[in-house]
């Protein structure tokens, strides 16, 4: 079957479709998966150059999350998961065409998905709904900042904070990524300068900023903030992190949150369970559907990651392994 490899880090150049031996057969409690789908995400680029902070051992395989049908099983899954499509997720591993993990790996993918939404929905939904339910506290009639609103991150968290009620405030350097913002359910706009950005139409009136994005934004966004606010930190799309001004943070009685949505359901295991439950019960009732803005079958992965590093995507970039 085939597989990208990664064998030494040095970024989208060294992804490699290999041939590579089939998975081992699904042992107890596991089940072997033909994927359909991979959905890329950014920790997916960071990792091919050894920039994320978990390194697989070399040589590794990409992909966090993605959908496929159930095609073998061990001892003790039952039968009738044979043929069911299934969102698969994992650190690494998934975009090959043939994987087996564990049943805790796998669970039903939402009706209301098709096979490409289903493939990138994971983990942007599970980060805003960690981000915005757990850690941000957020309440309806709050007006909440997304940053970089216009990728697959930003515009989950506009999607789920416009389900939980919130006056979503979407952030983007490009019309495009904002028209993709509105339709996710953004109530207003505000299209920015990545270098120099201009955020004094929301000065001091937002309760949360989401920041996937981190660089240039950051104080901008950190004066944004209403006393008593919270900021997101996501990720660093933007650049390396910079230093806080903490007499800001005290002055304006704000909290600065760290949000690791896949370490927070390691940690706690039940809460984990609890938020996917949360999440795929919103995409059933149809207020989270990803928006898909790159499909490529599997023989041109590294063309999507190259859109992702060039901040050109907008949404989730999706790789298919079933053509």
């Amino acid at each position: 079957m085939r597989a990208w490899r990664v064998a030494e880090l040095r970024g989208i150049d060294a992804l490699t479709l290999a041939d590579v031996p089939e998975p081992p057969p699904p042992g107890p409690g596991e089940a072997t998966v033909a994927m359909v789908a991979v959905g890329l995400n950014y920790p997916d680029l960071l990792m091919l150059s050894g920039g994320y902070q978990y390194r697989p051992a070399l040589p590794f395989t990409p992909g966090m999350e993605g959908v496929g049908r159930v095609i073998a099983v061990g001892e003790g899954v039952a039968a009738d998961l044979l043929g069911a499509r299934m969102l698969v997720g994992g650190r690494t591993g998934l975009l090959a065409e043939r994987i087996t993990v564990p049943l805790a790996q796998l669970r039903p993918a939402p009706e209301s998905l098709s096979d490409s939404e289903a493939a990138g929905f994971t983990t942007g939904a599970l980060t805003a709904h960690v981000a915005l339910v757990a850690r941000g506290g957020l309440e309806a009639g709050e007006r909440l900042l997304v940053l970089g609103a216009g990728g697959g991150m930003g515009l989950a968290a506009v999607a789920m904070g416009a389900a939980l009620g919130a006056h979503v405030v979407a952030a983007a350097s490009a019309s495009e990524k904002l028209a993709a913002a509105c339709a996710a359910g953004a109530h207003e706009t505000l299209l920015l300068d990545r270098a120099v950005p201009d955020l004094a139409s929301v000065r001091r009136r937002c309760n949360l900023v989401f920041d996937p994005v981190g660089g240039a934004l950051v104080l901008p966004a950190l004066s944004a903030l209403a006393w008593g606010g919270r900021y997101l930190v996501i990720g660093f799309v933007g650049g390396p992190p910079v230093a806080l001004p903490l007499n800001l943070v005290l002055l304006k009685g704000v909290s600065i949150i760290g949000v690791r949505a896949g370490e927070a359901g390691r940690q706690d295991p039940e809460a984990g369970r609890r938020h996917l439950h949360a999440i795929d019960a919103l995409a059933e009732a149809g207020k989270l559907r990803p928006h898909v803005g790159c499909e490529l079958p599997l023989a041109e992965a590294p063309e999507a990651f190259r859109a992702m590093a060039a901040g050109t995507l907008i949404g989730k970039a999706v790789i298919r392994c079933d053509g």
